[in-house]
């Protein structure tokens, strides 16, 4: 393939990719069809089976292109190695929201995600999408919840997995609340303030410890 050939691929699959994310996002996921995303796009259907196998596939990529808030957190807080673990966590944590509020792209595709996304099927591959998503931030958030007990930083007696139950549903709640009435809070500028408040009920919260 060409050069040209090549650019004008991932031209046409970001064009898509665009109209995917502008559908999604007015008509929701269950009503709309690979055709509907076809028009918008102003492509064939053959040009989008020739990028993408299904619906699913289709909307996973949308997602990768603006990853899952608590995925782009996990990212994020992987990148920072040497941070000491409530550090590490808290600077994803606020990435990922700094970049739904401000990026309007990452925006639009939560809303899509959060607001959008009928999960009926179980074995529908878009909620096997989220499924994995969330599993893995879980994993990550427990993860440096335990480190951060090992090195003082929480009690060691810390229920890390009650614990991360509770972080895990704070944050998805506010991003959830949020992007229903924007108007409500702000999302920007308290997130630190709120997320250390959940941080302070892990360090002194005795209904969360496992003794």
């Amino acid at each position: 393939m060409s050069r040209s050939t090549k650019e004008e691929a991932l031209e046409t699959r970001s064009r898509i990719l665009d109209a995917a994310e502008n559908v999604f996002h007015a008509h929701g996921v269950t009503r709309t069809s690979l055709a509907d995303v076809a028009t918008a796009a102003n492509v064939t259907r053959g040009a989008i089976y020739w990028h993408f196998k299904n619906k699913g596939d289709l909307f996973n990529a949308m997602c990768e292109r603006a990853h899952l808030p608590l995925e782009a957190m996990v990212l994020e807080s992987a990148d920072h190695p040497d941070r000491e673990p409530l550090d590490q966590l808290r600077a994803g944590i606020l990435f990922a929201i700094n970049d739904i509020v401000h990026n309007p792209q990452t925006r639009r595709v939560f809303e899509v995600i959060f607001h959008k996304c009928e999960l009926v099927d179980i074995d529908d591959p878009i909620r096997v999408r989220q499924h994995e998503g969330f599993n893995d931030c879980m994993h990550n958030i427990e993860r440096l919840l335990i480190l951060a007990c090992a090195q003082g930083q929480l009690p060691a007696t810390l229920d890390t997995h009650l614990a991360t139950v509770s972080l895990h549903a704070m944050l998805e709640g506010l991003i959830n609340n949020w992007l229903f009435s924007p108007q409500s809070f702000d999302l920007g500028r308290q997130s630190g303030r709120l997320l250390d408040a959940c941080f302070a009920m892990l360090r002194c919260a005795e209904s969360l410890r496992t003794t």
